[in-house]
């Protein structure tokens, strides 16, 4: 052999060329691998049925389009960018008795009464829906398509009355109760963190069993009063003050920085509640976290209720918020411990403090929107969704008002 030939032979570039070609990663060890081939293995009649739903409710579509599933108006999932907006563009239960015949029933608490700082939270619910309409139903990853494994509607908002905290607390109760009592899980979204409390107090006056919460946030939220009322800074006060909502059961993830009243941690100290930092977590790891939390949070209880607040996470991801702290988790870590606690199945949610006014290129509410569909993914995954009906054992009944025909119309 030359010496050229000999060199080329021995180069580091052919060499490597020639430890690729022996040494290709194994594909079927791969998430993305096990992914594709899982997907052929999801129905898919739920959006076959939505695709015949669309021509019905609006019209089929001009004779140019070859997609003779394409309707005149914008029904449904597509466009992303038309129709008017639910959350995922879920079915609108505008009768909130229709609530029953769904699995998930997502609320509207556009409420910030309980502000101490910036408000703006009352149109977090529709900033949340509106850039919702960017989601499909499927996660790739997990595996789940939402529309084909679970139902879920949108019964639009709750009215709260803008200057009186106290009533508005009793309308979030009275909604939340009719939604849990009726079997569908409750997933809230506000709002500032003030409805927290009557968030709990609507599931825990249906039910005698015991419920644990887990909170992820920045901030305890555990005195007594802020400014003389329950502002968003004292949920969890008037939550554990409950018989069946056990203080020793609250635990909270994610605490930390220079916005934790001392009030908040004398209390906490009292009620012998549980909290994790974020040094702790970043020590801990995500796993080591949720296993701790929920550990606790299922202590002796029969069902445990999840509250994030947007403001856990770090704010250079989350400018839209009422009160920004720096340090929070990154998006990574708060879906992955979002997702672990809700694989062992929730008795409803809230999502809070996502404040639009304060939004840049609605990526607070994107992100809102993620944590609330990781968490549905997270139950149907693991088959946890509707674990709570069991114990639904003093179920409320609220009365309507009596109508017949139809508003704004000529029908008869």
């Amino acid at each position: 052999m030359r010496r050229t030939e000999r060199s080329r032979a021995h180069t580091p570039a052919l060499m490597g060329r020639d430890e690729r070609r022996h040494h290709h990663p194994d594909l079927t060890k791969l998430g993305g691998w096990r992914a594709m081939q899982a997907e052929k293995d999801i129905p898919g009649d739920r959006w076959e049925e939505e695709r015949k739903w669309a021509l019905r409710m609006g019209l089929t579509g001009a004779d140019s389009i070859e997609d003779k599933s394409i309707p005149t108006f914008a029904r449904g999932e597509l466009p992303h960018y038309a129709g008017i907006n639910t959350f995922l563009k879920a079915p609108y239960a505008e009768d909130v008795t229709e609530v029953q015949h769904y699995d998930a029933t997502v609320l509207g608490i556009p409420f910030d009464g309980g502000t101490t700082y910036r408000p703006g939270t009352r149109f977090g619910p529709q900033g949340v829906r509106k850039i919702s309409a960017l989601y499909t139903p499927y996660n790739y990853e997990i595996g789940v398509d939402l529309r084909e494994q679970m139902t879920l509607c949108d019964a639009g908002d709750v009215f709260t009355i803008p200057a009186n905290l106290e009533k508005s607390f009793d309308q979030i109760s009275r909604a939340v109760s009719h939604v849990f009592s009726s079997g569908s899980l409750p997933i809230m979204i506000g709002g500032d963190h003030s409805i927290g409390f009557p968030c709990v107090r609507g599931i825990a006056e249906c039910t005698s069993k015991k419920i644990g919460i887990v909170h992820f946030d920045r901030h305890a939220d555990i005195q007594e009063k802020d400014l003389d009322e329950r502002m968003h800074t004292t949920p969890w006060f008037h939550a554990t003050n409950m018989p069946n909502v056990p203080a020793k059961n609250l635990v909270q993830v994610g605490i930390g920085g220079w916005q934790v009243p001392r009030e908040a941690v004398k209390v906490a100290r009292e009620r012998q509640t549980n909290i994790i930092t974020m040094s702790d977590m970043e020590k801990m790891g995500v796993d080591k976290t949720a296993e701790m939390a929920l550990e606790m949070a299922w202590d002796g209880v029969d069902m445990v209720y999840m509250s994030f607040d947007i403001d856990s996470i770090d704010c250079g991801f989350v400018p839209g918020t009422g009160w920004p702290e720096p340090g929070g988790f990154l998006p990574r870590e708060a879906l992955a411990l979002a997702s672990k606690v809700a694989a062992q199945g929730i008795c409803g949610m809230e999502l809070v403090e996502v404040s639009p006014p304060y939004d840049t290129s609605d990526i607070t509410a994107l992100l809102g929107t993620r944590v609330i569909v990781d968490v549905l993914g997270a139950m149907v995954s693991n088959g946890t969704l509707g674990k709570h009906k069991q114990h639904i054992d003093k179920p409320v009944s609220i009365p309507h008002g009596e109508f017949e025909g139809k508003r704004w119309s000529n029908a008869k």
